[in-house]
This record gives C-alpha cells, structure tokens and sequence, in this order.
C-alpha cells in the first residue's frame, strides 16, 4: 500500500511541475520575451549596426522617460482607473523647471520642482477622482488640457533653452565611465522597487482587489479611495521625473513637449499584458514591452523605415496585445478541466 502512495504522489508531482512548465510557456510574458528575441534576431541578420553595443544603450534613450511613465500606470489601470493627462503633466513640470532656470535656479532645485509639481498635478487628479467622484475618464481628460495649455498660454512659440550645465546629466550622461546611460539604469531601478511593491507587498494585493471588485473590496476593509488618490499620485511624481529626465536630455523646454506620450505610456501597459479593465497583470511584462517597442523602432528606424509604418505596427501589437490573452484565457480554461479531469483519475487509480 505504501509503494502505492509514493508511486501516487510522484505522479501528482510530475504533473503539477508539467502543468506549471506549460503555464509558464503560454504565458504572454513569456511570448512577449520570444518576440523580443525574435526582433532582436530579424535585425541583427537585417543590419549589421543593430547589435552593436554602443548603439543599444544610445537607443535606450528614445524609450526610457516613456517607460517610466508606464511604471505607475500599471498601478492606475490595475485599479480599474485611467490617467491621459501624464504628457501634460510632463510638459507643466518642464515649464516649471523652464521658468525657474531662467530666474537662475540649479540643477538640484530643477530636479526638485519637476517632481514638485507632477506630484502637485497628480494630487489634483487623484482629489478629483476620489473627493469630488468625478470619473477618471473626464477627470484627466479636463486635465489634459489644463495642465497644457498653461505653459502654451504663457509661452506660446518661445521656449526656455536657458538650463545650467550640470542640469544635462540626469538625460544625457552615462554612469562612471561606461556607454550605459544614466536614465536607463534609473528606470530598471524604478521597476525593481515598483515590482517589489506590486508583486510582494499588501498594498500590491489590494490593487488587484480593487481592480476584480472595488465594492467588494471596500466590504473586506480596503481603503478603495486612498489607494486610488496614491496611484494618481504617484502617476504624477513619476510624470514629473519623466519630464526632469526628457527636458535635461533635449536642453529645453517648449508647449509640445511630449506630446502623444501619453497613449504610448497605455500601449505599453496594456502590450505589457496589464488588462485594460483591471485586476489582472504584472509589471515584468511592461519591461518586456517597453524593451520590444524601443528595439523594435529602433531597428526599423535603422533600416529606414517610416514614422507611419512604425505607427501602424505599434498599433497593431496593441490590438495584438488586447485580443492574445483572451485566447490564452480560454486555452488556460480548457487546460484547467483537464487537469481537473486527470487529478481525478489519479484519485481513482490511487483508490
């Protein structure tokens, strides 16, 4: 009878590491990473600068500030919320930061009133949403053109061009000696301490609470509106860190800047396998995202390729992204009765 256990539990556990095997290979994480490797691959045979290391780090600067953005909007849609006014957020703080360099501030109180005041417009957002029970949706929609349209109002066609030189590190410089740039290592650092905080911490697991169910969360004691105001928050803190870092790489500070971002921030997300409802995702596959659309465009910039087709193609990983993990839900659902199926025949043999 004992030989029989032993022989029932080795077969339980072949099983379970199989089941486990096979759910990790259909995940969309892991054909997220494929596609990245494949675009690696096709470019490489395709041209013979892709690969070069110098050219993969400079070409992590067209992608880094848009990353970041990404970073708490996981957070944001995970909850069930939305937030389109980061880009607007983006171009108040850079005129902030713009005016205050033209009165002679330094470096360090730039960097400070950057984050200073996408911190400020994010509070603003999240009050909005969670005080006054405005919906995300038309809260930073409004937003979207306030935030903006301050610094067209008071710029118009001029731009602040006037930043101290130890301004340009934080967007331009590389760490010690090396060819890695500094706002890239600044990004994988954020997505460490953002993963940390989704993945392994209570306030992680009530944005996904809240993201299945807000009123069935409020019934089991979550605070559903203070995590909500903290995620707009901190949308706006890292809105206002993307814009220190994009001002401080192109030397100013005009109305347009980042426009758009705020869409392709979403995409990223959303392609990063984050469902759009809520309550389902997580933030390694939004760095395999972000990581796919940078090397992606960069090497079809190097093969000249143009803006429109790059476009399109973004738009058609998005509408990929949206309709793959359905299928692999239903392919997860039926792989689940099997396995509901087979454990039971293993009870019976066993019995």
């Amino acid at each position: 009878m004992s030989h029989k256990l032993v022989r029932q539990d080795r077969l339980i556990d072949e099983y379970s590491l199989t089941k486990r095997l096979a759910g990790l290979l259909s995940s969309w994480e892991f054909i997220l990473f494929l596609t990245l490797i494949g675009v690696f691959v096709l470019f490489s045979i395709i041209s013979p600068w892709f690969l070069d290391y110098f050219n993969l780090m400079n070409a992590s600067f067209s992608f880094t500030e848009k990353s970041i953005l990404a970073l708490p909007m996981i957070f944001v849609i995970l909850s069930g919320d939305i937030d389109i006014s980061v880009a607007s957020i983006m171009a108040l703080s850079s005129f902030a930061m713009g005016n205050a360099a033209s009165k002679g501030a330094g470096a360090g109180t730039l960097v400070l009133i950057g984050m200073a005041t996408g911190l400020a417009a994010g509070i603003v957002n999240g009050l909005l949403v969670t005080k006054i029970k405005i919906p995300a949706i038309a809260v930073t929609l409004a937003t979207l053109s306030v935030f903006r349209g301050i610094s067209q109002a008071i710029l118009r066609d001029n731009a602040y061009t006037h930043y101290p030189p130890k301004f340009a590190f934080f967007g331009q410089g590389y760490v010690g000696n090396s060819v890695i740039p500094f706002e890239f290592v600044f990004y994988l650092l954020l997505a460490v301490i953002m993963g940390f905080i989704l993945h392994a911490t209570t306030y992680g697991r009530k944005l996904f609470a809240i993201g299945n169910s807000a009123s069935a969360s409020r019934f089991t004691g979550i605070n559903v509106d203070r995590i909500r105001f903290t995620n707009f928050a901190l949308n706006g803190l890292f809105a206002g860190i993307a814009a220190v870092l994009l001002t401080s790489r192109i030397g100013s500070t005009r109305p347009n800047i980042a426009t758009g971002w705020e869409l392709e921030a979403i995409t990223l997300v959303v392609l990063g396998g984050v469902s759009i409802t809520g309550g389902k995702g997580n933030l390694f596959g939004v760095v395999i995202a972000s990581l796919l659309v940078g090397y992606l465009k960069f090497g079809m910039a190097l093969v000249n390729l143009s803006a429109k087709v790059m476009v399109i193609t973004t738009g058609s990983l998005l509408i990929v992204a949206v309709l793959i993990p359905k299928i692999l839900d239903v392919i997860n659902a039926h792989r689940k009765l099997r396995s509901q199926r087979s454990e039971l025949k293993l009870e019976r043999k066993a019995s």
